[in-house]
């Protein structure tokens, strides 16, 4: 929790850290404590090729 964050303050469920969207589907959070991987709880979503070029999945739909 951050004294910082309006979302912390005002009791809001979200994740401080970086949704990870794969190409099958798949979500994953950068923030290790993160409950659900959920695109509403996330202020800052990427594709996985935007953060990993090698990433495993890609390999799987090429």
């Amino acid at each position: 929790m951050s004294v910082h964050c309006p979302g912390c303050r005002h009791g809001v469920d979200h994740c401080h850290g970086t949704l990870v969207v794969h190409v099958d589907g798949t979500l994953e959070c950068t923030d290790l404590e993160c409950l659900r991987a959920e695109v509403v709880r996330h202020e800052l979503v990427v594709v996985c090729r935007q953060v990993d070029d090698d990433c495993a999945c890609l390999a799987r739909w090429n």
